[in-house]
């Protein structure tokens, strides 16, 4: 939930690709486990492993991504509303241009990846505004866009198993879906990728228990936020299990104190709890599935939320893929005397969508998708031809065509 995939570049650049790695959530190694784990004792010397070419201790990536779409409903103000990063109507747009290098050097770990376009505005649009004074700056989301994650950390090796530990600004590990769209299925994302959160800032620490499985714990400042709203920290706790790479499955719970300071919700503490498998049948045919729900009790009742999405990819040709995606999240606001809690997602009880995804990609570096998709709530949040206000939705239902393209390094 970057997922994206400088130093003498020309030499980087040649062993990128080798080196690059799978967005959070999809089938890898973890950074965390050893390369080769020392023996136990009394076992004797370990076995001598296969002679490998060693990875290059810094890795640079870089992709671009831009779209032309056509919202049906052709709003006057050509925004397609709640289509997290593609939301522009019949205007040809630069949606993303990032540059991600990472290291890996005498198990000191790090990553900087940085970002530019239109997407950047819309990932950040949730972070908390924090004031200034005469001998400090403010904090908002101008200052933080061309961030999309920084991050750096140190391998502790505890006998044959590895720790990790970490701090900076990280992408989000709730859910499958990757902010770099040549690591996901589709062009847009899920209802549930753009409510949840985008990133966190904090600490975590990842403790490989076997090749297979790992074991993640951090604290956070919040949900999007790199200045903390609220002064209250949360938890978040996961448990990852990739055998190979046609098996991925992710369980996470999350929990804290969520709402800004004097909210009239009080300090609710928020749970979620989400759970997602990525599973390759064969070599043609790809599922993967997201269950999420949260619970959050507020001085005005209860809030609560429960989403799912279900998307299958058919490879029809090796230069030529078919994905599908439903999704549907509903959410229950709570209200008393009158006073409605702010709703978590949207503002519609629930929200759902169809995708169809074709994607051709003539080389092993670059991709285009046409991709049409059918968005509906049960309340107005999308727009719809001449409006009374650019700002007021007036539709309930939108379907766009979207062309894309798309290439990395």
């Amino acid at each position: 939930m970057l997922r994206v995939p400088a130093l003498v570049v020309v030499s980087l650049l040649a062993t990128t690709v080798a080196a690059q790695p799978a967005p959070e959530g999809a089938p890898a190694s973890d950074p965390a486990t050893p390369a080769t784990p020392p023996s136990e004792p009394g076992e004797g010397p370990a076995p001598a492993a296969p002679s490998l070419p060693a990875p290059p201790p810094f890795v640079l990536g870089a992709f671009v991504e831009s779209f032309w779409q056509w919202n049906f409903n052709r709003p006057a103000n050509g925004v397609s509303n709640y289509l997290a990063f593609d939301n522009r109507h019949n205007a040809f747009t630069l949606s993303n241009l990032g540059l991600d290098l990472q290291w890996d050097a005498a198990d000191v770990v790090g990553r900087v990846a940085l970002q530019v376009g239109h997407t950047p505005s819309t990932y950040y649009a949730s972070e908390p505004r924090a004031e200034g004074a005469g001998g400090a700056n403010e904090s908002s989301a101008e200052l933080w866009k061309y961030v999309q994650q920084a991050n750096a950390g140190y391998r502790f090796h505890l006998g044959a198993r590895a720790l990790l530990v970490q701090a900076g600004i990280f992408l989000s590990p709730i859910g499958p879906e990757s902010m770099v769209v040549h690591d996901n299925w589709h062009w847009s994302r899920s209802n549930l990728f753009f409510g949840l959160p985008f990133y966190h800032t904090g600490a975590r620490a990842t403790l490989a228990l076997t090749e297979a499985w790992s074991l993640s714990l951090a604290a956070y400042n919040g949900w999007n936020s790199v200045v903390d709203n609220n002064g209250r920290k949360s938890l978040a706790v996961q448990g990852t299990y990739a055998p190979s790479s046609a098996l991925s499955v992710g369980l996470l719970y999350f929990a804290g104190v969520e709402r800004p300071r004097g909210a009239p919700e009080g300090d609710a503490f928020r749970h979620l709890v989400d759970a997602h498998v990525t599973y390759h049948a064969t070599s043609q045919i790809g599922v993967m599935a997201e269950a999420n729900a949260g619970y959050e009790p507020t001085e005005l009742g209860a809030s609560a939320w429960g989403a799912g999405a279900l998307s299958v990819r058919f490879a029809l040709h090796p230069l030529l893929a078919l994905a599908a995606r439903g999704d549907l999240l509903y959410e229950r606001v709570p209200a008393r005397d009158d006073v409605r809690a702010s709703a978590l997602f949207f503002p519609s009880t629930w929200v759902s969508s169809a995708t169809a995804t074709l994607d051709f990609h003539p080389a092993e570096h670059i991709s285009f998708r046409l991709e049409y998709r059918h968005d509906q709530a049960d309340a107005p949040i999308y727009f719809r031809g001449a409006l009374a206000s650019p700002a007021t939705p007036d539709a309930r239902s939108q379907d766009t065509l979207t062309l894309g393209a798309t290439a990395w390094l």
